[in-house]
């Protein structure tokens, strides 16, 4: 795959809680049209599409492009849990890459249900079934949600092995909660003091409430396409894919009972070392990260996955004010899946509409100064791990 790729169209629509949205067919048409508005392109240019959703029936994503035109073009349907749009994306990406298209849509939505998320076929074995098996035998299972009880658990390891202090995880949805206030896409953009996070309901040791993100209902889409059709639209300096990847689990997750294997941790490092690798970089070049902080324990792993500090390092990395503005890396700008929300089959695009806006400069009030190299992880149990390196010259 030789060909470079670039972003010339992103979109979004505003997050809402479950209840409170659109249909998933219209807040994905808003976020389509806004993305090729965006790219300064019709529809009728578009020749294939990866639409990502978690929770629907099958063909939705028909459903969804059809809004914005009837064409004939391919649509692929994508279901790979929270790392759904990010995984449309890299169909997309390799579409373009591999020259069998020269514009391509990515797009993602969720229409999310109240409540924490469960499995909506009980009549065979969850996909999730070793992963529930391994946090049985490590550590016992709970009333408490199934996803908070696996990151809680990996957040609580961590801080036995550290001596890392609970303040620490509610130190990064305290940033979250600071970031999310400038943005206007968020669901929660009302800041909370570290002792107001602290002092909201435990979920599940270390977690408490304000450190869990939410059900959320959103889209966002994408236009990737070639250097000769960015040329041939007068399109000049895009934001471009320097490297992606994608990983799976490895023997690791399980066979060494560990929770914070188990939720993916070495998926992140493989496919940060294999980004960092293909780009020719490292990541103390990275200029801001938007990564996936499902919750707070996850950002915390995930900053020493991705090498953004060294292992054991995280609880310095924070306390030091290294993952925000005037820091070492701005990670999470938007607010993050804690305060933005998190539509799972939207996540990976709206983590990748921010960080377009943030190469392009044009961020508003959360813009992080002279950003030319950006990071994105998006991660879903079960499991696959999408990090992507964006760059603009």
């Amino acid at each position: 795959m030789k060909r470079r790729v670039n972003v010339i169209g992103v979109g979004m629509t505003r997050f809402a809680k479950p209840g409170a949205s659109a249909e998933y067919y219209e807040m994905a048409r808003e976020a389509g049209q806004i993305a090729l508005r965006d790219a300064g392109i019709a529809y009728e240019e578009v020749q294939q599409a990866y639409v990502g959703y978690v929770y629907g029936d099958s063909t939705c994503g028909q459903r969804a492009v059809y809004e914005l035109g009837l064409t004939g073009i391919p649509v692929v349907n994508v279901n790979n849990n929270c790392s759904t749009g990010s995984t449309a994306l890299w169909l997309a990406r390799q579409a373009v890459a591999s020259g069998a298209a020269e514009c391509v849509l990515a797009l993602g939505f969720e229409k999310m249900e109240r409540g924490a998320l469960g499995s909506k076929f009980d009549d065979r074995e969850p996909p999730l079934g070793p992963q529930v098996q391994l946090m049985n035998e490590v550590q016992g299972i709970n009333s408490a949600p199934p996803a908070a009880q696996m990151f809680g658990g990996a957040g609580r390891e961590y801080r036995y092995e550290h001596g890392t202090r609970k303040e620490t995880f509610g130190k990064i949805a305290e940033k979250a909660r600071r970031h999310a206030s400038r943005n206007p896409y968020a669901l929660f953009s009302q800041a909370l003091s570290l002792d107001e996070i602290m002092a909201s309901e435990e979920v599940f040791d270390p977690l408490t409430r304000f450190q869990c993100c939410p059900p959320t209902c959103g889209a966002g889409a994408a236009i990737l396409c070639s250097d000769e059709f960015a040329s041939k639209h007068g399109i000049a300096q895009p934001v471009y894919i320097a490297a992606q990847a994608m990983t799976t689990d490895f023997a690791s997750s399980f066979s060494e009972k560990s929770m914070i294997k188990m939720v993916g941790y070495d998926m992140s490092k493989a496919a940060a070392r294999q980004v960092y690798e293909a780009a020719g970089i490292g990541p103390e070049e990275v200029d801001v990260v938007e990564l996936h902080d499902c919750f707070t324990a996850n950002e915390l792993l995930t900053y020493e996955a991705l090498g953004l500090c060294a292992e054991g390092g995280a609880e310095a990395f924070i306390w030091d004010a290294q993952n925000t503005y005037g820091g070492k890396v701005v990670t999470n700008p938007s607010g993050g899946l804690l305060s933005k929300g998190h539509p799972l089959g939207a996540t990976g695009l709206a983590q990748c509409t921010e960080l377009v806006w943030q190469l392009r400069g044009c961020a508003d009030a959360r813009q992080v100064d002279g950003a030319r190299i950006a990071l994105q992880h998006n991660l879903g149990l079960g499991g696959a791990c999408v990090v992507t390196l964006y760059r603009r010259d």
